[in-house]
């Protein structure tokens, strides 16, 4: 037994002497979310399998969030339950092969046809002081340095420990450790990797990380974070959040900026090594990469326009917790298909979106985005890449179907990087959420 399992097991022991106190069970919640899934890949250029990726399944998320015990420690215990059932898929259809993770939704069988269906079950015990909290079992963070991806079916989820204090006001600290990952389409814990290396031998189980956002005024913040994949890299955030009102409308500014490096195995192991351009055709190495950004929207009177620009420096590509079955990152590019964090690449962003309430519509919204990225470095030259992605939603204000949710999402991804497929995609999304408690 680990000591995060021994930690959860001995905190709901104490739980359960305690579970008829006030605070526990009248400040419990429990909902559950359905989700409708439906995908379709069409890969543009080249005779290689799969040429088509295709699935569609119903997902069931149940959540029970418990209250606090009273006392000068309350503890409390919080619940997720997965479970993703196939509507249609297959082999040939599901993007899986028999030595693949899985197809983007499902697990997939050893003959690489997609499961029926796939479940998991995720316990997180808490404990909380003053405005001090602390979770041991299942996460799901959203900070910097880690992002749990919830682009498909079911949602990604994290086994660790994770502490957060808002004890100094305008500030709050947060630090924790994974150790695992669950995929958006599997039901089994996983270690951590990083995209480009051997994620089946080059593995961590230690990802710890630290930071805190600082309100300097009520327009202002500012954020610091580390993260420290073990054997794979070291990386440090800042960031820098304004929201200024101008005219009728509000302009927010937000600028970021990576620095990664490589930690143990990664320096010197092949096995560990990432993606990006080392010079004279070398494609594989240590972690070395800088990356910045800035992002600009102007919100007024239901239209939001924004501008962006990033770009990378260094030998390798832009690193973050990657086990190759699904990931998100915390960049201003990481977009429906691509994530347009290449060594050396530079990319120019531009969005558009409204919210139709301004005209008497509420609950529709619809968004569109465009990057091209260049100077991606490359043994056969600079190369490029440019996506564009469209976003339309509604979500039902009133009567017997209120909160239920419909969304379309296509995408187009183009580019000249040697044996790299084009791509265009869809998804269709029908949401609904049921309160329990």
């Amino acid at each position: 037994m680990n000591k995060s399992t021994l930690a959860l097991a001995v905190a709901v022991g104490v739980l359960a002497q305690q579970a008829s106190a006030a605070g526990f069970i009248e400040d419990s919640k429990a909902t559950l979310g359905l989700r409708n899934f439906y995908i379709n890949q069409d890969f543009r250029d080249g005779s290689a399998e799969p040429n088509k990726n295709e699935e569609w399944g119903q997902g069931f998320d149940l959540r029970f969030i418990s209250g606090y015990t009273q006392g000068t420690v309350g503890f409390g215990v919080d619940a997720i339950g997965l479970l993703g059932v196939r509507l249609d898929s297959g082999g040939g259809t599901n993007g899986a092969t028999s030595t693949s993770y899985g197809g983007t939704v499902f697990p997939s069988k050893s003959n690489g046809e997609a499961v029926d269906n796939f479940s998991s079950l995720g316990l997180t015990a808490k404990a909380k002081v003053s405005q001090t909290e602390l979770k041991l079992g299942t996460l799901q963070p959203k900070l910097p340095v880690i992002v749990t991806n919830d682009g498909r079916l079911l949602p990604q989820t994290w086994q660790g420990g994770q502490i957060t204090s808002g004890e100094i006001k305008d500030l709050t600290l947060t630090g924790g450790q994974i150790e695992h990952v669950k995929g958006r389409n599997s039901s089994n814990n996983e270690q951590l990797s990083i995209g480009g290396a051997n994620a089946r031998v080059a593995n961590s189980n230690k990802f710890i990380y630290a930071g805190g956002d600082y309100k300097i005024t009520k327009d202002l913040l500012a954020q610091y974070y580390y993260g420290n994949l073990e054997d794979f890299y070291k990386q440090h955030f800042l960031g820098l959040v304004h929201n200024w009102a101008i005219g009728p409308g509000v302009l927010k500014s937000d600028f970021r900026y990576f620095n990664s490096r490589s930690d143990g195995a990664n320096s010197n192991d092949r096995n560990y090594f990432t993606t990006g351009y080392y010079g004279n055709g070398v494609t594989k190495g240590k972690v070395d990469n800088n990356l910045y950004s800035g992002l600009f929207l102007y919100t007024v009177a239901g239209h939001t326009f924004g501008g962006g620009y990033q770009a990378t420096s260094g030998d390798s590509d832009f690193p973050w917790l990657n086990q190759g079955d699904g990931s998100s990152n915390y960049t201003i590019t990481d977009m429906q298909i691509q994530k347009f964090g290449r060594a050396g690449e530079r990319t120019w962003q531009g969005r558009y979106s409204y919210d139709f309430a301004k005209l008497g519509v509420p609950g529709l919204t619809a968004g569109v985005v465009y990057l091209r990225g260049d100077n991606i470095d490359n043994a056969a030259g600079d190369k490029s890449e440019w996506e564009r992605d469209l976003t339309v939603g509604y979500v039902v204000q009133s009567g017997a179907l209120k909160n239920l949710g419909l969304m379309w999402k296509n995408a187009m991804w183009r580019t000249d990087l040697p044996n790299t497929r084009s791509q265009d995609e869809n998804r269709l999304i029908v949401s609904y959420s049921i309160p329990l408690l």
